[in-house]
Parts: structure tokens; sequence; C-alpha cells
């Protein structure tokens, strides 16, 4: 299967209520057909309510896979059109399984790096009204990840990626996640990925931490 950017998606941020408050957020993407320029901060058109948690040199990019949407479809009873889970980048081809933390890409003119996982936040919950879903998205391991951009160029939808560098160590997503989220004392392995320079600055800190401060 070609590795393919099968939907670009942009939004700014508005302000929604969610019960009785209100929230301003990025979530609600929208596919759109033009060439846009990457930066190293975000998309061309695009925008993040909370620069903290989204954003920003590590997170310029938010990818989810494609081939989870089948699932996700049926599970919720629902169609569910891509930037549905507030992607930049919808991709087929690259999934949480495959892809390892600091492998490097080429897509359009510019060049990507997956930095980290994509830590589901209760902004879903806000887009789709179910306040259990980004509990459900982390324990599926369907987190989708974040690009950081190496170099500036223009992306379309439609276009393939080509991979420039395989991290060597070659962590999957899916492990890293597991070290999050399920085997938070498997010391060796955290050590392992905290050897990987291009692992996201927030996620390097979490786990230094938890190696101070085990449970």
């Amino acid at each position: 299967m070609d590795m393919k950017l099968v939907s670009l998606n942009i939004s700014m941020p508005v302000t929604v209520d969610y019960q009785g408050k209100p929230v301003q957020t990025g979530i609600f993407k929208n596919p759109v057909d033009q060439e846009l320029l990457l930066s190293t901060t975000q998309l061309e058109g695009d925008g993040q309510a909370d620069l903290v948690n989204h954003g920003g040199a590590d997170k310029a990019v938010c990818v989810y896979c494609a081939e989870h949407y089948i699932y996700w479809q049926e599970k919720l009873q629902r169609k569910l059109p891509y930037g549905a889970f507030g992607e930049n980048f919808t991709i087929e081809g690259l999934l949480e399984s495959d892809i390892h933390i600091g492998d490097t890409y080429e897509i359009g003119t510019a060049v990507v790096q997956l930095s980290q996982p994509r830590q589901p936040c209760f902004k879903l919950a806000v887009k789709h009204g179910i306040k259990d879903l980004p509990v459900q998205v982390q324990e599926t391991g369907y987190t989708g990840y974040y690009f950081r951009v190496l170099q500036e160029g223009r992306v379309s939808a439609g276009q393939t990626f080509r991979l420039v560098e395989r991290q060597p160590l070659a962590i999957t997503v899916t492990t890293a996640n597991r070290l999050k989220y399920v085997d938070k004392s498997d010391t060796t392995a955290i050590r392992q990925l905290l050897s990987v320079g291009a692992l996201s600055d927030s996620w390097r800190a979490s786990f230094e931490k938890r190696l101070e401060n085990p449970e």
C-alpha cells in the first residue's frame, strides 16, 4: 500500500458550549483541496486554541490514520468525515504499529519527522459529544501521532510519502503508547526511548520525571 496523504484538514479556533461552559478549540478540522504551505509550526490557514498542548515545533502536524475510520464509524454508529479526530493529515499506509519515533519523510516539498504519539484530550469529547471518547481512543491505541517539520514546503492531498530516514532503534508509536499508559515501570524500554533524540520535549520530560520518581 502506498503511504499517502488522503486528506489535508485545517480550521481556525472557534468557541463552543460544553457542559454549560465556553470552550475554545481548533478541533473542528475540515478537508481542503488546495495546496498549502507547511511551516515549522503549523499548516497555512490552521490554528490551535491551546498553544500549550497543541501546535509548536514538536507538534506542527497532527496525524491520524485513515484505516481507523472504519472502526470508529462502526463503534460510534455515525459517518465520520476526514478531520473528525482533529488531525491535519489523514494518512493511509503509516499505522502506529508501523512508524517509529524519529522516522523522517518527504511529503510534497516538505520534510517531516515523527516526534511523539498524539495524546487524546477532552476536545474529542467536545467535538463528538461522547464524554469517554478520549479514553476509548487511548485504549484502542489508535491515537495518531505528531510530526515536526524539518523543512518547510507545500503539501496537498493525494501526495505520497517518501521515507527519507528510518530511526535505527525503530521504536514504534504503539510501543511509545504502551510505555506511556500500560507498562509504566519498564525502565529499560523507557531509557531506550529516551535515547531517541527526535522524541518531543514534552514526552521526554514526562518519562524523565517517571524515572526520577517511579510509581
